[in-house]
C-alpha cells in the first residue's frame, strides 16, 4: 500500500488538482473536436475545415481520394496505397485541431503525473488518468471523479489532523506535571 501524502504537500496537491482539472477539460474538448474532424474527413463526406484563403473567413473543402485509392498492407509492401489530397488553401483548421490536441495531450500527461505522484496513487491509476486524453468523454468523467476524491481526501485528513491536535493539546493541559504538585 502506498504511503499517504504528507500534510505539508497539501497546498501543492491543491495546485496540481487545479492544473489537472483545467488540462482535463481542455484535452477533452480538443479530443471531441478531433473526433468530429476525423468523422468529417474520413467518412464519405471527405471534408476539411479551413480559415482564410480563397474560400473566405471560414469554409469547408473536400478531400479527394486519389484516383488509384487502394489499401496498404505490411504483408504486401508497396501495394495498394491510398492518399488523401486536400483541395483547400488557407489555414487548415482540421490539421490545427490535430496538432493542438497532440501537444496539449503532453501537457495533460504532465498534469496527470503531477497529481498522481503527489497523491501517491498506484501506477494503474496513472494509466487510467492518461486514458482520459485518448478516450472521448473519459477526461470529463475522470476530472469530476478525481476532483471529488482528492478534495474529500484532503478534507478528511485535515479534519483528522485537527482532531488529533485538539485531543493532544487537551491531554497535555489535563495531566499534572511535577512542578504543580
Amino acid at each position: 500500500m502506498p504511503r499517504a501524502p504528507k500534510l505539508s504537500s497539501f497546498p501543492a496537491i491543491r495546485g496540481a488538482l487545479t492544473f489537472y482539472q483545467v488540462a482535463s477539460i481542455i484535452t477533452g474538448v480538443g479530443l471531441l473536436l478531433l473526433v468530429a474532424e476525423m468523422l468529417l474527413k474520413y467518412t464519405p463526406l471527405h471534408v476539411e475545415l479551413f480559415a482564410g484563403g480563397s474560400g473566405g473567413a471560414l469554409w469547408f473543402a473536400t478531400v479527394i481520394p486519389g484516383a488509384d485509392c487502394q489499401w496498404w498492407s505490411l504483408f504486401a509492401p508497396m501495394t495498394n496505397e491510398c492518399e488523401m489530397i486536400s483541395t483547400g488553401d488557407g489555414l487548415n483548421i482540421s490539421l490545427f485541431i490535430l496538432v493542438a490536441h497532440g501537444w496539449f495531450y503532453v501537457v495533460y500527461l504532465f498534469a496527470c503525473f503531477r497529481i498522481w505522484s503527489l497523491m501517491r496513487w498506484p501506477f494503474g491509476r496513472f494509466l487510467t488518468l492518461a486514458l482520459g486524453g485518448i478516450v472521448p468523454l473519459l477526461s470529463f468523467f475522470m476530472e469530476a471523479r478525481v476532483a471529488r476524491e482528492v478534495k474529500e481526501y484532503l478534507r478528511r485528513r485535515e479534519d483528522e489532523e485537527l482532531h488529533t491536535h485538539a485531543a493532544h493539546s487537551t491531554l497535555t493541559h489535563e495531566i499534572p506535571t511535577e512542578n504543580h504538585r
